[in-house]
């Protein structure tokens, strides 16, 4: 069995290669990264239909990891990267119009952003370190990341959607990575592993007031906010095998919502709040799922025999088409 084969380790450097070595099995790096972009089909307010909503993500379908987009019911699965370097953790503008991805062109992981067609591919990052885990601010100006900047310690950064201004937000002796941003811009939750566990966090968007939330033996991470920024959705090991929780936004209330022996993590809210996409391996290789908020009706949305991972929806394609 897959957790019960790599047992979870806890130095800093080794978590995310821990993550990885638990789906070792499908082959290759399993770094990982989805987003969305538009919203369900109803009418803009103008007598135009708004565009369906989206699933960006990474698959090794065709022997390479590239990223992907499909609709949210797992139809029309089309690639957008095609490059000899992997592709991965795609995470779309708030507008709908560009996604900033992971790429390896050197040896070394940059942030890149693209058009939401794949066109257009521009490298933002320029580092010796590793760069990973891109998102957006809410009001698009802003990508928060993590870096290691050479020292192997992972921290969260922030940078202006053109790649400028690039400013560090923690500066601990531990790993803080998968920052998430509250639907209103003013908080970003993370994962630390700075008190010698795993664990979410969440701080001021400068960085200033970081806050634990979660205190388990075992790690919590990769947080993600829910629409109407209430809840933070996670991934936890806590009880022997990684599955998805959801708690408060003050870290009060933590449920459990799947139930597997095997992997369930990534998770990410739909844009109303009544779904959870989610990575699993529950049937035998990684899919992309998606849940009902509390746990109930998942659904296989990949079902491609490939390594399909991290899931993330679109921001609301009503609110994308008022901005203009």
């Amino acid at each position: 069995m897959l957790d019960a084969a790599i047992p979870l380790v806890k130095d800093q450097n080794s978590v995310y290669n821990e993550g990885m070595k638990r789906a070792a099995w499908i082959s290759g790096l399993l770094v990982i990264a989805l987003a969305t972009i538009g919203s369900g089909g109803g009418d803009g307010g103008d007598g135009s239909a708004e565009p369906p909503v989206k699933i960006a993500f990474t698959s090794k379908r065709d022997g390479n990891f590239e990223i992907y987009v499909m609709n949210a019911d797992g139809t029309n699965q089309v690639r957008l990267t095609n490059n000899l370097t992997f592709d991965l953790e795609p995470s779309f503008s708030p507008d709908g119009s560009k996604i900033a991805f992971l790429s390896k062109p050197e040896g070394n992981w940059e942030i890149y952003v693209m058009n939401a067609d794949g066109t257009n591919q521009v490298r933002l990052t320029n580092n010796t370190a590793f760069d990973r885990n891109p998102a957006f601010s809410p009001d698009g100006r802003k990508i928060a990341y993590a870096s290691d900047h050479g020292d192997g310690n992972y921290e969260i950064y922030v940078m202006n959607a053109d790649g400028t201004h690039q400013v560090r937000l923690t500066n601990k002796a531990g790993t803080d990575w998968y920052p998430s941003f509250s639907p209103d811009g003013s908080k970003i939750a993370f994962t630390s592993h700075r008190d010698g566990n795993g664990e979410i966090y969440v701080m001021n968007a400068d960085g200033t007031n970081p806050v634990r939330l979660t205190n388990n033996e075992e790690f919590d991470w990769q947080p993600a906010f829910s629409p109407d920024g209430t809840q933070i959705a996670f991934a936890s090991a806590r009880d022997g095998n990684w599955e998805i929780y959801v708690m408060n936004a003050d870290g009060t209330n933590q449920l459990r919502l799947t139930n597997n022996a095997t992997v369930d993590w990534e998770p990410s809210f739909s844009p109303d709040g009544s779904k959870i996409a989610f990575t699993s391996g529950r049937d035998g290789n990684m899919e992309v799922y998606a849940m009902n908020a509390d746990g109930t009706n998942p659904v296989n949305l990949t079902n491609s025999a490939a390594s399909d991972f991290h899931p993330s929806f679109s921001p609301d394609g009503s609110k994308i088409k008022r901005k203009g």
